[in-house]
């Protein structure tokens, strides 16, 4: 026989939990309601900003913003266009995310599934601490190592490739696209290789041993269990990645060679975005020529939150048909 005892809320001991729970809840949906009401707001507040500043640089240019190449907003008359920008913030991000991603989930995966305990632990510490490095330090590391490095490199997809889009084209530089996108890839690699970690780790432990228990592999059942279980989280960890590959400023502007125009080819001196050119051009910029860089900060502002809903599009899409 179960007893009940009585409390001082004047109810049983088994009703104290869900009376506790009823009367956090309130505070706590306000709480959470107020902070993404907030977020949103602040988000509005800056979109207002941006385009209450560009309406006068975009009134005085004297061409297309959209499809100009050329970027002179200092010029009488200005002339400037966002379409090299946004191609080169574009194809720099997308190169780094396809190099990043597999190393990124195969990191994950050894160190949640391979490696000992110990080195696991060591190994995720390391990642971590790659993850909070400095961008100036990535930049000055490319500037001083990998530019000279590239150059051999270079040569040889140039020579052995040509034939390849990417790959083709004269003349061929360590200072180039393809060495922006590294550095850009070796950035966000620990963000995606520390998300999909923790992700990996939260599967069910008994959906692991169900595909064990029936003669898989460890890849196999990774392949089975893991994977699919991870995926929403791993294509999350992808899409931070890329808006940080996207909005990455210092790094690259000590790469990118500065040059506007639109060419597949990523071993010549070409490629720049459009967060370097703000930070390489916003101290010399005039009135107009500073409204010419704040409609381009709208731009990248526009494009990371489509590639963000994008993502969560996805994310739910594939999410509500794994469940």
């Amino acid at each position: 026989m179960t007893a009940t005892i009585e409390t001082r809320q004047s109810g049983s001991e088994t009703h104290r939990p869900a009376f506790r729970r009823s009367r956090g809840e309130g505070p706590f949906r306000r709480l959470t309601s107020a902070a993404g009401i907030t977020l949103l707001a602040i988000m509005a507040a800056i979109a207002v900003f941006l385009i209450a500043e560009a309406i006068p640089a975009l009134q005085a240019n004297n061409s297309s913003f959209l499809t100009e190449l050329l970027w002179t907003p200092n010029n009488t008359p200005p002339v400037f266009g966002i379409g090299a920008l946004a191609f080169g913030t574009i194809m720099s991000s997308a190169l780094a995310l396809a190099m990043a991603m597999p190393v990124a989930v195969g990191v994950a995966l050894f160190i949640s599934h391979y490696a000992p305990r110990k080195i696991a632990g060591a190994l995720g510490y390391v990642v971590d601490l790659l993850a909070a490095v400095p961008s100036v330090v990535y930049g000055l590391w490319g500037v001083i190592f990998l530019v000279p490095f590239m150059q051999g490199p270079s040569e040889f997809l140039n020579e052995y490739l040509g034939w390849f889009p990417l790959f083709s084209g004269d003349p061929v530089v360590g200072r180039s696209m393809l060495t922006a996108a590294i550095v850009l890839a070796i950035m966000i690699l620990p963000i995606i290789a520390a998300i999909s970690r923790e992700v990996f780790l939260q599967v069910p432990r008994m959906n692991e041993e169900a595909a064990l228990a029936l003669g898989a592999t460890r890849w196999e059942m990774i392949k089975m269990a893991v994977l699919p279980f991870g995926r929403p989280g791993v294509m999350s960890a992808a899409m931070l990645g890329l808006g940080r590959a996207m909005g990455e400023t210092i790094a690259v502007a000590l790469i990118f060679p500065a040059t506007f125009g639109i060419t597949f080819g990523i071993l010549g001196p070409n490629g720049n975005s459009i967060a370097a050119n703000i930070a390489l051009g916003f101290a010399e910029a005039g009135e107009v020529g500073r409204g010419a860089l704040i409609a381009s900060g709208l731009v990248l502002f526009i494009i990371t939150l489509v590639v963000n809903m994008a993502a969560r599009m996805i994310i739910a899409r594939r999410s509500g048909a794994s469940a």
